[in-house]
C-alpha cells in the first residue's frame, strides 16, 4: 500500500516542480525582453568610437577621390594633362575637411557632453571678465 501512496504523491510533486520551472522560465524570458529592450534603446542614439572614426574617415576619403576622379575625367575630356586632376584633388581635399567639420559639429550636438565635464566660461563668466 506504501507503494501506491508514493506513486499518487510523485505527480503531484513532479508537477509542482514542472510549474515552478515553468514560472522562472517565464521569469527569464520576460527579464531578457526588458534588457534587449533596454539594450537596443540605449545603443540607438550613441555611435561607438571606432563607428564614429569610420564615418568621420569615409566622408574625408569620398570628397579626396570624387575630386580626384572629376579632374582625371576632366583632363582625359580636354586634354589638360594634371591640371584639371590637381585643381580638382585640391578642391576635394577641401570639401573632405568641410564634410569632417560639419560631421563632428553633427555628432558633438546629438550626444550631450559627460556629467562633470567643464565646457567652458559661462556668460556670466565672461561679463564678470570684462
Amino acid at each position: 500500500m506504501s507503494n501506491s501512496q508514493d506513486d499518487h504523491s510523485q505527480p503531484k510533486g513532479a508537477q509542482g516542480v514542472t510549474r515552478d520551472l515553468a514560472s522562472r522560465i517565464a521569469s527569464a524570458k520576460r527579464e531578457r525582453e526588458r534588457e534587449d529592450n533596454r539594450s537596443a534603446r540605449d545603443a540607438s542614439p550613441e555611435m561607438s568610437g571606432l563607428a564614429r572614426g569610420m564615418r568621420i574617415g569615409t566622408e574625408f576619403i569620398a570628397a579626396v577621390l570624387v575630386g580626384a576622379g572629376l579632374g582625371y575625367l576632366i583632363d582625359l575630356g580636354l586634354g589638360t594633362s594634371p591640371w584639371g586632376l590637381l585643381i580638382l584633388l585640391l578642391m576635394g581635399f577641401a570639401a573632405g575637411i568641410l564634410n569632417v567639420i560639419r560631421v563632428v559639429a553633427e555628432m558633438n550636438a546629438a550626444s550631450p557632453p559627460p556629467p562633470g565635464s567643464d565646457l567652458g566660461p559661462d556668460a556670466e563668466d565672461e561679463e564678470r571678465g570684462e
